[in-house]
């Protein structure tokens, strides 16, 4: 088997997937995966359980044949409300460092997941996004609210850093220095309108039209060139440790592959017939 045969092997449809501990559907012939966060009586929390298949999902996604964008919301009027205080906080609580070590291992390696897959994922929030929940929002592409969306990085609020799942790192650069500093350090809640005004927020939609307004934003997305999308993602997150002479560099080498694309050339021949390009992700 050569390596493109071995390279075209692994890659699989992830429609069929079936979840335990979220629910996946797909939508728009399965280019666009839903990954719904359900246990609403609860405000959606995570578990060590769902935080492994989180992580394991988003892996997968690399390989996958059909999904080109995915989809990250919660059911019942809320997004996340972090970590589960009874299944993960007070466990916790008892372990040795070592086991903390793997924990907090684990629940970063979902966040590089995330970066790592090639699908931009746009996350959908309502009500309370708090804790790991806010940092699902954080991780991903794209991010649209409703004027009920409540966003806390908790952590300092039960005796932890700010420093968690990448918070760090990643808010400054979304929000700035000096709001990050200030929201990591408080653990308080950051209004939709101030998330919105920030940049947090792409935009703000009412409750009613949440998943209509993303599911058309992901299928747009789907639509489109989606292996130059999946370049686009890989420079923004490798981009961030670079001068601008390497990022040149490396966008002249990224582009020059998307180049040889063909939808590249759709993109010419439609361009020459005066029609809209229909583009095929390769």
């Amino acid at each position: 088997m050569s390596a493109s045969d071995a390279m075209s092997a692994s890659r699989r449809p992830l429609a069929p997937y079936t979840a335990t501990h979220f629910r996946w559907r797909t939508e728009h012939a399965g280019a666009v995966g839903v990954i719904t966060l359900n246990r609403p009586e609860r405000k959606n929390p995570l578990t060590f359980e769902s935080y492994a298949e989180l992580r394991d999902l988003f892996r997968s996604l690399t390989y996958a044949s059909d999904v080109k964008v995915v989809v990250l919301t919660g059911e019942g009027g809320n997004f996340c409300s972090g970590g589960d205080v009874f299944d993960i906080i007070e466990p916790l609580t008892t372990m040795a460092v070592p086991e903390l070590l793997m924990f907090t291992r684990m629940t970063g390696d979902l966040v590089k997941a995330m970066r790592a897959c090639p699908q931009p994922i746009i996350a959908a929030v309502d009500g309370v996004c708090a804790g790991a929940g806010a940092i699902l929002a954080m991780a991903s592409d794209i991010r649209v609210a409703t004027p009920a969306a409540k966003t806390a990085f908790l952590f300092t609020r039960v005796g932890l850093a700010g420093c968690d799942m990448g918070a760090c790192a990643l808010l400054p650069r979304i929000i700035g220095q000096g709001r990050a500093a200030e929201l990591l350090y408080t653990g308080r809640s950051m209004s939709a309108e101030e998330g919105e005004r920030w940049g947090f927020w792409n935009a703000l939609v009412n409750a009613g039209a949440l998943e209509t307004d993303v599911l058309a934003r992901a299928a747009a997305l789907a639509a489109g060139p989606t292996f130059a999308h999946g370049m686009t993602k890989t420079m923004l997150q490798q981009e961030w440790s670079v001068s601008i002479e390497q990022a040149l560099e490396m966008e002249a080498q990224a582009q020059a592959l998307c180049m040889q694309s063909a939808d590249f050339r759709r993109a010419f021949e439609a361009f020459a017939a005066k029609r809209a390009p229909v583009f095929e992700g390769n």
